[in-house]
């Protein structure tokens, strides 16, 4: 681990990291099925709940093997798509398909006739893991039949479990691929339509900037309630902080310009006016702006502070650069809500040269949690609900991370920092990355949950900086909580290594996919 800021990783390094992850942990096959459609099977009406099942149908009812046409007809992920779609509009039999040579290989077959297909949403590697498997379960059953030593059927069922394995383990490609299949429909339908989009971002490039602010009202609207702002005022950790970052360098401050970016009541401006700032430009988008009107002019800092309604990328602040920008964007799990876009903007577009940022600098951490009970209470509640099964919960329940206060007696392992943010250099896409990360266990139990944090820093000439993790004072950011589907039992001394892998969510710019992947075991996780 070092303090110094992480490569910014790329789409392809993206790409890449998913699939280590998905080469090297564990899943639940019905994971990916719950990330598609019902497969509507391709000769009849019938809807397949699953990946296996449709194969299954396909075989039995139909007499169709998918991977061995697949293979025979040497498709692709692209002829397998123009395939899949072929046999959508024009309803051939399987015998037909079999004399049908190649007639599925028109680009006027790459636009789904049904929209969302499943079927469209796999690629062929399903196919050949599938065809592994049964290959490898027929080979392991002649052996067993034939009375083979105990030795090779253990070696033949470790190769099954690692082919289900790999099979299994594919939650995340799955959804990155049907993402793939929407923005490749769109080109389509730009094709057709004579209609090219020569403005589409790039995933590395997405940010609140270009995002419409029609499209971005929900955010904001979530502000413009009283108690939000009341429990970030009360929250003395961090108000006090800011304040405290201010006032004791207030020399660095005296009569230069500063802008609060998401003003909100204006606190923060009101302390920065305290420094001797000679103008201080608040901005905000929510109307809780017109409170801080007010709240202003009763303090008689009127003639000081200058508040301006709107988001601040769609907005004139007035004057070209100021001389600090001071912002408090932290949302859960630090970059939840996405903030730390707008404050990217106003550095690149507002900062002089040499200009500060409060805060400059924040850290993302994990930490191991054994809290047992928590999971008896929250996880494993759903086994027996009133002498009634309801363990499917369990998959729901598992995919949210709970933002809650975690107890320090609960905390079993060391912390391990992930990723170090300096504000001065970092870019929009820092919010897309993959972090190893080791924790050495404390004490012997079971592994429950992984704890996320952050801690952020003023490094001024009097440094200010604060933690939101379980062993400080508690905050209004409390920890995220990552519950894991089944305990992991650990021994003292043990270390446990694991990746984390974090991506703006490819629907909410504002949310986030975060993947925990730990010893076997890799789950997918959505803050939104």
């Amino acid at each position: 681990m070092t303090d110094d800021v992480p490569d910014l990783v790329s789409n392809e390094d993206q790409q890449m990291e998913l699939n280590e992850s998905i080469d090297n942990s564990g899943d639940d096959w019905d994971e990916i099925d719950d990330m598609t459609n019902p497969f509507i099977c391709l000769f009849c009406t019938d809807e397949l709940q699953g990946f296996q099942e449709g194969m299954k149908h396909l075989k039995t009812c139909h007499v169709f093997d998918m991977p061995k046409f697949i293979s025979e007809q040497q498709l692709d992920d692209y002829s397998y798509r123009k395939f899949i779609n072929f046999v959508r509009k024009n309803k051939p039999s399987p015998l037909e398909l079999s004399k049908s040579n190649n007639t599925w290989l028109d680009d006027a077959y790459l636009t789904p006739v049904i929209q969302d297909d499943a079927w469209l949403m796999l690629d062929i590697e399903e196919f050949e893991y599938q065809k592994s498997i049964e290959s490898s379960t027929n080979s392991a059953s002649i052996n067993i039949d034939n009375g083979s030593d105990n030795v090779q059927v253990d070696e033949l069922k470790k190769t099954i479990a690692l082919l289900k394995g790999q099979l299994n383990e594919r939650e995340t490609a799955c959804y990155l691929a049907k993402q793939q299949i929407d923005e490749m429909q769109k080109k389509i339908q730009n094709i057709v339509l004579d209609n090219d989009d020569d403005d589409e971002i790039p995933p590395s490039k997405r940010c609140v900037k270009n995002v419409k602010l029609v499209d971005d009202e929900g955010y904001f609207n979530t502000y413009s309630h009283f108690a939000i702002h009341h429990e970030m005022l009360t929250d003395t950790v961090r108000t006090e902080s800011y304040r405290d970052a201010l006032l004791t360098n207030s020399h660095i401050f005296k009569n230069c310009t500063m802008l609060d970016v998401g003003c909100g009541t204006g606190i923060l401006s009101m302390f920065a006016a305290k420094t001797g700032c000679k103008k201080v430009l608040s901005i905000d988008q929510s109307d809780v702006i017109y409170h801080a009107m007010d709240i202003v002019r009763e303090n008689n800092l009127n003639d000081i502070i200058e508040l301006k309604k709107g988001r601040l990328e769609d907005i004139d602040i007035g004057v070209d650069k100021v001389d600090a920008i001071v912002s408090e964007w932290m949302g859960y799990f630090l970059l939840f809500e996405g903030m730390l876009d707008t404050v990217i903007y106003a550095r690149d577009h507002h900062l002089k040269p040499g200009g500060k940022l409060l805060p400059n600098r924040c850290t993302l951490s994990v930490v191991g949690s054994g809290d047992t009970k928590r999971y008896i209470d929250l996880v494993d509640y759903w086994s027996n609900v009133y002498g009634f099964k309801m363990s499917c919960m369990k998959e729901k329940v598992v995919k949210e991370p709970s933002i809650e206060i975690c107890s320090a007696k609960d905390i079993i392992t060391t912390v391990s920092q992930i990723q170090n943010f300096d504000l001065y250099t970092v870019d929009t896409n820092c919010v897309n990355f993959s972090s190893p990360f080791e924790l050495k266990v404390k004490k012997t139990g079971s592994l429950t949950a992984i704890v996320g944090y952050f801690d952020v820093f003023f490094d001024l000439d009097n440094p200010i900086e604060f933690s939101t993790g379980p062993h400080a004072q508690s905050t209004h950011w409390k920890q995220t909580v990552f519950s894991l589907s089944e305990p992991i039992s650990i021994t003292e001394g043990e270390t446990i290594t694991g990746k984390l892998i974090c991506q703006r969510h490819p629907k909410d710019i504002r949310a986030l996919i975060v993947t925990l992947c730990v010893k076997n075991i890799r789950q997918v996780f959505y803050l939104d």
